[in-house]
């Protein structure tokens, strides 16, 4: 309302000294073209004013509490039992922690990404999320996945050898 009120006493004025200029100066002595340009000038300013006034960026601050991650992580496998999350279904919900796409965590665990997605799909169910990121929160809300950036369980190092020692298993049955 205040601003109504104030844009409506800007507009009186505006008004006010446009009928001010037209009487003494302007309509009399100069041509019609220099009455439209000064009140495209007058506009113009009112409109940067304004502008440039409501656009400002207003800085907000936001406040979320964090959990801080531990040393040592404990798995709450009574949260595990409760849900009746499998020891499968666990290891998805790990490496959708890593920021694995569905095809990359087939790759790493040796299954097809369709059963991937049907394990991910039970795990979203069991815990009542719709989204990956929402799973991964809740997880680690639940103490089911640790809260660090690299959730995996085993060294990275452990990790690529078991992975490599696997695909030659896995090239060698074929």
């Amino acid at each position: 309302m205040r601003r109504i009120i104030l844009w409506a006493l800007t507009g009186g004025a505006l008004i006010a000294l446009l009928r001010l200029i037209e009487y003494r100066h302007f309509v009399h002595a100069y041509p019609g073209e220099l009455y439209g340009g000064l009140i495209a000038i007058i506009f113009t300013g009112v409109g940067i004013y304004a502008g440039l006034r409501w656009n400002r960026s207003r800085q907000v601050v936001v406040i979320k509490e964090m959990r801080v991650p531990d040393d040592e992580f404990e798995l709450d496998t009574a949260n595990l039992d409760e849900l009746g999350i499998t020891p499968r279904e666990h290891e998805i919900l790990a490496l959708i922690a890593e920021g694995l796409s569905n095809r990359q965590i087939g790759d790493r665990i040796f299954v097809t990404e369709s059963t991937v997605k049907s394990h991910a799909y039970r795990l979203f169910d069991k815990l009542g999320v719709e989204r990956r990121v929402q799973a991964v929160q809740k997880g680690r809300e639940l103490g089911l996945i640790p809260w660090g950036v690299n959730q995996s369980t085993n060294s990275s190092s452990e990790s690529e050898n078991s992975t490599e020692s696997r695909m030659t298993d896995r090239r060698a049955r074929r």
